[in-house]
């Protein structure tokens, strides 16, 4: 139900009816990440980004492959990033929508507290669980033909029942299940939703017929209904709700502001570069890697290398996810004490292939492959080989081999991709663009606005905003509209080192295929 202060809502029409002179101005999207969040205000008429602004959080990590925040640190940082904001922006913003790291599970008592601190997509101490789950409702395969997805170490469904053995009295507490957007979106609202492509990154979905999947639930607890501890589902371009009283004092903006129902990072950055219409490949180069498509249909790998994710559109989000991509970048950048424009010309300097030098950039364990005990590993090592350019370009030849798993995958299953849009801190390296245009053989294009899923969430708020005020106008026509690519940052793939990256890549394959019995 939308907030009761909302001053613009025709309960009896169920609209929201936006005075004249206000509708049409800042729309502002709000990603909650791993490493920070950030806060993109955009103007709707001037087609203009008016502020960006971030705040960092903390990481808890342990040995046992955790990987945890504390829910508040979110909301530090939010409110954090609109104290910032200048008067003149935050007074004139008209919708609001959120993005925020899949997987996460936010276990919430019934009076709103956060029980225990979140484990993040990142977090592989849940691996036994995944097993024991997919066990107990069938079997891994029944599983996957029977969701679209295996439930891997970074899905939500293994964290819940971690939390249900490790700590019963917690669990026994347990009133709401929600994923890190969810629990940003009750904070700003006062209201308990859901939206199908987060929802589908939980491993609980079918995401064929978009219903949870008992089996899996009952797995999980087989004395107690967890699915009602999910909140309502909400359809794509439909509200969560909008801006209660506490967080509009805390944010410095209007209470009654509407907040569409946002969506995970993946699924807000499709929105973000453009990758809403049936055939666009998106490839989103930050702490994780992934490379998702917008598609009519559901795309269900029979391999288990593709998550068959729902959007945040109403259609479907095929997609591949490494839990390492920067990190390996960084890691090495930092262990040899260069900034980032010097690790790029000195990894320039190696050739393709890297004299035979490979990184397995499995920092975190790694999702794609199914390697929860992975590890960083360098391999290939002689004498005349192993120099800090090898080195430094094997990282990032990793990242980008990582990404080519899952073209092949796509290719596989019928996707003929024609361009690939590559986003995320990556996507500022010249080097790294055309790395990934050489080694999947694409052109590549990158969006004039870099923060994909803030400003995909600011997108939706216009959609979602648009619809409440009567207009039909599609999320394709918001971004046909509003998505515009860089022409200078543009690059084609040159075919000789395509064919050289060819090698590389199947000998990189090799490794990784080597190394299952250990890190499987």
């Amino acid at each position: 139900m939308l907030n009761q202060f909302c001053p613009w809502y025709d309960y009896k029409s169920q609209v929201i009816l936006i005075p004249r002179g206000l509708y049409m101005k800042i729309v502002a999207g709000i990603d909650t990440g791993t490493q920070s969040s950030k806060v993109v205000c955009y103007d709707m008429d001037q087609h203009e980004v008016l502020f960006t602004t971030s705040s960092p959080h903390r990481l808890t990590s342990r040995d046992d492959g955790s990987r945890e925040q504390d829910a508040s640190w979110w909301i530090e940082a939010i409110v954090s990033c609109f104290g910032r904001i200048p008067p003149e922006i935050r007074k004139n913003i008209v919708a609001m929508g959120v993005s925020g790291q899949q997987h996460g599970f936010v276990p919430v008592s019934g009076d709103g507290g956060v029980l225990y601190p979140v484990k993040l997509w990142c977090d592989t101490s849940t691996a036994n669980e995944c097993d024991l789950l997919m066990e107990r409702a069938g079997g891994r395969r029944k599983v996957l033909e029977e969701t679209g997805n295996y439930v891997m170490p970074g899905y939500t469904a293994s964290k819940i029942l971690w939390f249900k053995e490790h700590h019963p009295r917690l669990y026994a507490s347990l009133a709401h299940i929600l994923l890190p957007h969810d629990y940003i979106n009750w904070w700003l609202t006062d209201a308990y939703t859901m939206e199908y492509g987060d929802a589908s990154g939980t491993g609980l979905l079918d995401v064929s017929s978009r219903t949870w999947y008992a089996p899996l639930l009952s797995a999980i607890d087989g004395s107690r209904n967890v699915q009602e501890l999910f909140p309502r589902l909400v359809n794509a371009g439909k509200p969560a709700g909008t801006v209660c009283s506490r967080a509009a004092k805390a944010l410095g903006i209007a209470e009654g502001i509407l907040v569409s129902c946002g969506g995970g990072d993946n699924m807000m950055g499709a929105i973000g570069s453009g990758t809403v219409s049936h055939g666009c490949l998106t490839m989103s180069l930050g702490t994780s890697g992934t490379l998702f498509g917008a598609s009519d249909t559901p795309v269900l790998d029979p391999k288990g290398r593709l998550a068959a994710f729902c959007s945040s559109t109403g259609s479907w989000l095929p997609l591949l996810c490494t839990m390492n991509c920067t990190v390996a970048s960084e890691r090495t950048r930092n262990l040899f004490d260069l900034s980032v424009k010097e690790f790029d010309r000195l990894a320039a300097t190696a050739p393709v292939g890297c004299e035979g030098v490979v990184m397995l950039p499995y920092f975190n364990g790694e999702r794609t492959p199914n390697y929860p005990r992975g590890e960083g590993t360098l391999i290939g090592l002689s004498p005349t080989n192993m120099t800090v350019a090898n080195i430094s370009r094997a990282a990032m030849e990793s990242a980008i081999f990582g990404m080519k798993l899952g073209l092949d995958a796509f290719l596989e299953l019928g996707f003929s991709p024609r361009v690939l849009r590559v986003t995320g801190g990556g996507a500022n390296s010249a080097f790294w663009r055309q790395m990934a245009a050489d080694v999947c053989g694409l052109p590549v294009d990158v969006p004039k606005i870099g923060e994909a899923a803030a400003f995909g969430a600011a997108l939706q708020a216009l959609w979602t905003l648009d619809g409440s005020c009567g207009s039909s106008r599609s999320i394709e026509d918001i971004v046909q509209e509003h998505v515009e690519m860089d022409a200078g940052c543009s690059c084609k793939p040159d075919g000789t080192a395509t064919r050289m990256y060819e090698k590389a890549y199947l000998r990189w394959k090799n490794y990784v295929d080597a190394m299952a019995p250990l890190f499987g």
